[in-house]
């Protein structure tokens, strides 16, 4: 859902999601004290949660402040690299991260301790899936707010058209930066999540294969679709998983990206919005598909139908020398 963010309601290409993955998980070895320094004051994971997103966060800033003027190709190559650093950081700060043999003490797995209620998530992985169950939900009505206030139609603008968007008066850096940091709290918590579950931490559990795969999450089920985002990521991480039990003949786990990069091909081209596209997308591709805003339609007027919404049948008798037209994006 944070990476939706950034990719499907601002549009702009994130190659190094994982990075802030990492330094959510990092952050929660600090404050447990599973590091080689030591933090002023120590915590369970459950009050790591805000410090995590917060970092994630800051980090989210300061890294688009100065490269989020970049566009397109330039800017997913510079999120790569930033993915990289990380990982690589994470390998030779030996007296910081622990190196390429992981952090040197466990990470406490989570616990809550107010009044008289003391409980430790030990044994079992069901209070995991609620916590995150919860969370999962606050973050979608969040971020359902966010896409239809001024924020959010700032980012389709920005989406859109970049330029035309810059010119009606939105500050595209402002908003993009705010996309950056928006998108990287989910991550940062999911880096608590993950911290507190396997107890130790190396730096080749956030490579970039990881940020390619949280991205075909997003491709999957749907750019700029809350509900399109969830249903990807469940699917793509239940097959794998299925198919490890119910699998055909000669499959093998190490072939998963071939079947997963087989399986995008088809998505693109049968349905190319994903499996449950937002509203504005599939109405932009039945426009599309039905030649609306060209002179000579064929069939004459065109009628179509988004989500129950009737267009107007004068939509397909446009002509390029009528004010107010500027184009379709397949001319």
């Amino acid at each position: 859902m944070g990476l939706n963010v950034v990719v499907g309601f601002a549009g702009l290409l994130d190659l190094g999601y994982v990075a802030f993955w990492a330094i959510g998980a990092y952050t929660t070895a600090y404050f447990t004290g599973a590091l080689p320094i030591h933090p002023p004051f120590l915590l369970n994971p459950f009050w790591v949660i805000p410090f995590s997103i917060a970092a994630a966060m800051l980090t989210g800033v300061l890294l688009g402040t100065p490269t989020l003027r970049l566009r397109g190709d330039y800017l997913a190559i510079v999120t790569l690299g930033f993915g990289e650093i990380i990982e690589i950081v994470a390998n030779n700060l030996n007296g910081v991260t622990g190196g390429p043999a992981g952090t040197p003490g466990f990470i406490p797995q989570f616990s809550i301790h107010i009044f008289s209620v003391n409980y430790r998530w030990t044994g079992t992985v069901l209070p995991y899936y609620y916590l995150i169950l919860g969370v999962a939900v606050v973050f979608m009505v969040g971020f359902s707010f966010l896409e239809q206030s001024r924020v959010g139609r700032s980012w389709t603008a920005i989406r859109e058209d970049e330029v035309a968007a810059d010119s009606l008066g939105i500050n595209t850096l402002k908003y993009k930066v705010m996309a950056f940091a928006i998108g990287a709290s989910t991550s940062g918590f999911a880096g608590v999540f993950f911290a507190s579950q396997v107890q130790s931490l190396v730096p080749n559990d956030f490579i970039v294969q990881t940020s390619i795969l949280i991205l075909v999450f997003v491709i999957f089920g749907g750019m700029g679709s809350i509900a399109g985002a969830v249903i990807g990521a469940g699917f793509i991480q239940w097959l794998p998983q299925y198919l490890q039990i119910h699998s055909f003949k000669d499959y093998q786990f190490q072939d998963e990206f071939i079947y997963l990069g087989a399986l995008l091909i088809v998505l693109m081209i049968f349905r190319p919005q994903g499996v449950i596209p937002s509203r504005r997308r599939r109405r932009e591709i039945l426009l599309t598909e039905a030649g609306v805003g060209y002179a000579d339609s064929p069939g004459g007027p065109v009628q179509v139908k988004s989500m129950g919404e009737a267009l107007p049948s004068s939509y397909g008798k446009l002509s390029l020398d009528e004010p107010g037209y500027i184009g379709s994006e397949t001319e």
